[in-house]
């Protein structure tokens, strides 16, 4: 599967993201190497191979939870297209019936 140029920058434009022409063409290389990969994996036989979500049984280790002052967030906010009281504003995602 091939990624063009073009189909980048509109990725790259949705993530605001800034790339040249030239990045954007490594970029849409790149892409498609890792998007040929995942083609690849998909042809793989995996009937008998069972589910699995990490490769060691590692335990998870727990910690406590501790609120943080934030020290960066004029940085975060300067880039969010829209700010209301030191929160980012997001359009609504769910409709009420």
């Amino acid at each position: 599967m091939s990624l063009s140029v073009e189909e980048v920058l509109k990725i790259a434009h949705l993530a605001r993201l800034e790339l040249t022409e030239e990045e954007a063409l490594k970029y849409s290389s790149e892409l498609t190497k890792i998007l040929d990969y995942f083609n690849k994996l998909q042809n793989l036989n995996t009937e008998k191979i069972s589910p699995t979500f990490h490769a060691l049984k590692v335990p998870t280790p727990f910690r406590e939870d501790k609120v943080k002052p934030f020290r960066e967030i004029e940085k975060i906010l300067k880039n969010a297209p829209q700010a209301y009281q030191r929160m980012i504003v997001v359009p609504k995602v769910v409709k009420a019936p």
